[in-house]
């Protein structure tokens, strides 16, 4: 619309209109609000990964150069070599991989059927144990691992050992505690993925169930026929977060994997290769540990060249996964009645 061809007294209503806006349309200025904030967060995520992503491919050269900080003059993936071989990274990867994997698939199943449980069923002390898992929802989970490894390392075995006479060890390198947390709904933030499901299971129509159950089917088939289709968000949802939940975790797994996370003989992780990196690196490395500027730089390039391969399968998965997770939150609608 051309400003010409509007009338002088109502030019002052179309400045009004274009700048605030109007019921169907947003305005100039809160446009400009929205999309400077957007940016903004935007930039404060991607910063620190383009950051690291430009230093890990600069050479020995333009990183000892200051004005070479953000583009390099030479790009090289040396860094990522190095970093690949003292992070053992495709070994690391295949256990990170047995770790996160497992325990996701026992926790979804379990957290889903508590969380079911929760939902659809009146039992004594319900609230009781409601307000319990929210109170563990607070706390630190390295505070309740330590007690598990005490758990699983002196106190079960023992139970076992003096009442049935069998030999039984559950910290020993592999990937046992993770799976009886999970299983036992001591997940790492199971609480959390208990009450997701424990939303959506709410919102799912009791006259389906009913319906299901006139038709014969038990409480167990009325689950798999009608509650785990109608979640599917929320499955999609606590499946992403608890693997990159597990994928990520430090203290968890040296708490649990203990003086066995040795690539050897027990299992381990990228995160927690990545956090002894610099001793892993003077092992495999060994002429260049000698403490200078130049060598601590270096040693920072392949370390972001390491943190970039630690993190570059979530960034695989996210892009694979991104139209399904959103399709699953728009059909989590759906499912009230």
């Amino acid at each position: 619309m051309k400003i010409r061809s509007i009338p002088k007294e109502a030019r002052k209503d179309y400045y009004k209109k274009v700048l605030l806006g109007s019921n169907e349309k947003r305005g100039l200025i809160m446009g400009c609000v929205v999309y400077t904030l957007l940016i903004t967060i935007a930039f404060i995520y991607l910063y620190p990964v383009l950051y690291m992503f430009s230093r890990s491919l600069m050479d020995k050269k333009d990183l000892l150069d200051s004005s070479a900080k953000w583009i390099p003059s030479t790009l090289t993936l040396s860094n990522y070599k190095q970093a690949i071989d003292t992070m053992d990274y495709w070994g690391s990867l295949w256990k990170n991989l047995v770790i996160a994997l497992s325990s996701t698939l026992c926790q979804v199943f379990i957290t889903s059927w508590v969380g079911y449980g929760f939902a659809r069923y009146n039992f004594p002390g319900k609230l009781l144990w409601m307000g319990l898992l929210i109170l563990s929802f607070l706390l630190p989970a390295q505070t309740i691992a330590v007690p598990n490894f005490l758990l699983f390392n002196s106190d079960i075995p023992l139970f076992f050992k003096n009442n049935f006479g069998i030999e039984m060890q559950i910290i020993d390198g592999t990937v046992k505690p993770f799976l009886i947390t999970a299983i036992l709904g001591q997940g790492f933030k199971s609480c959390l993925c208990i009450l997701i499901f424990y939303n959506f299971h709410r919102q799912t129509p009791q006259s389906l169930i009913e319906a299901a159950e006139i038709d014969g089917a038990g409480h167990i088939k009325a689950y798999f026929r009608i509650a785990v289709p109608l979640c599917s968000a929320a499955i999609v949802v606590v499946t992403l977060f608890s693997f990159v939940w597990y994928w990520n975790e430090v203290d968890l797994v040296r708490t649990y994997l203990g003086s066995s996370n040795t690539r050897n003989t027990g299992l381990t992780t990228l995160m927690l290769e990545l956090n002894k990196f610099e001793d892993s690196y003077n092992a495999v490395y060994a002429t260049h540990a000698q403490s200078t500027t130049s060598t601590n730089k270096l040693n920072d390039a392949i370390k972001m060249a390491g943190t970039m391969l630690s993190v570059a399968p979530m960034m695989v998965l996210y892009f694979f996964l991104q139209k399904q997770f959103v399709e699953s939150i728009d059909k989590a609608g759906i499912t009230g009645e």
